[in-house]
């Protein structure tokens, strides 16, 4: 099963790199990606050191933080819901 989920996200790294190589980059989307980073890491480290949410812990980790990164709050409700869904 772990091996499923490898390669799953193995061929959706290699996709998504192909599609964002494939498409022209505006100037600067280094430095919005990188904002975003930050602010993902503080809204993650905020929402598990504040008590908001009683029981639940995400991690701070690169995939966490990407996610976050690139999806915004809907982010933070997807990380906590595959968590809850395949810790449970």
């Amino acid at each position: 099963m772990k091996t499923f989920w490898l390669v799953l996200l193995v061929v959706s790294g290699v996709s998504l790199g192909v599609v964002l190589l494939r498409q022209n980059v505006p100037k600067g989307w280094l430095m919005r990606f990188s904002v975003h980073l930050i602010v993902a890491a503080m809204a993650l480290y905020a929402l598990n050191f504040s008590g908001w949410v009683t029981g639940g812990y995400v991690p701070l980790n690169p995939f966490t933080i990407g996610t976050v990164a690139l999806l915004g709050l809907p982010g933070i409700g997807l990380v906590m819901g595959l968590q809850w869904t395949l810790l449970a």
